[in-house]
C-alpha cells in the first residue's frame, strides 16, 4: 500500500524543481554589502537587445525582481515608475528583472504600469540565483564602483526605496 504523505511530499517537490529550476530551500545567499554585484547580461523583454551589468558601471543601478503574478510586485510598480522618473536625472538606471516569466508577462507589466526602464527576463533563474533570490520582490542598490549598497528582500515603500536611491546616486 503507497503511504499518501511521503507520496503528495514527493510530487510537490518535484513540481517545485521543475517550475522553478531550482531546488527548493538551495539558493545562493544574497550578495554582501560592499561586495561586487554579480555579472549578468540578460535579453530584453521586447526583444531588442541584452543589458548587462558590466556596460553600467559608473552609474547607480537599481535591480527590482518582480513578477506579474506577485501581489507586492504590482503594490510597488506605481512608485518604482515615479522615483525611476525623478533619478533618471542623476544617472539612475533601473532594471526590471521579471523573474522566471516570459516576454509577453513582463511586457504586460510594464505597460500596465508605464515603467520608465527597461525590463529583462531571467527566465531560467539563474542570475535570481546568483543573487540569492528566493522569493519575490527583491530589491538590490549598486552603487557607480558596481558594488551592493543594499539588498532588501521583500516589499518596500516608496520612501525606503527612495532613501536607498539617494545613498547609491549621492555616492
Amino acid at each position: 500500500m503507497i503511504q499518501v504523505r511521503p507520496l503528495l511530499f514527493s510530487v510537490a517537490l518535484a513540481a517545485s524543481t521543475l517550475l522553478t529550476g531550482r531546488s527548493p530551500g538551495i539558493a545562493a545567499a544574497p550578495p554582501h554589502r560592499d561586495a561586487p554585484a554579480p555579472a549578468f547580461t540578460l535579453p530584453l523583454a521586447d526583444g531588442h537587445g541584452t543589458i548587462s551589468l558590466a556596460a553600467l558601471k559608473g552609474h547607480p543601478v537599481y535591480l527590482n525582481y518582480f513578477a506579474s503574478w506577485c501581489p507586492p510586485c504590482n503594490a510597488e510598480a506605481p512608485s518604482l515608475a515615479k522615483l525611476a522618473a525623478t533619478f533618471k536625472s542623476k544617472g539612475l538606471v533601473v532594471i526590471g528583472i521579471d523573474e522566471l516569466e516570459g516576454a509577453k508577462q513582463a511586457l504586460g507589466f510594464s505597460r500596465k504600469y508605464r515603467l520608465p526602464y527597461e525590463v529583462a527576463l531571467d527566465g531560467d533563474g539563474t542570475i535570481g540565483a546568483a543573487y540569492g533570490v528566493a522569493a519575490l520582490p527583491v530589491h538590490v542598490f549598486i552603487d557607480r564602483d558596481g558594488k551592493v549598497a543594499y539588498y532588501q528582500p521583500g516589499e518596500m515603500d516608496a520612501a525606503q526605496i527612495e532613501r536607498h536611491i539617494e545613498a547609491i546616486v549621492k555616492k
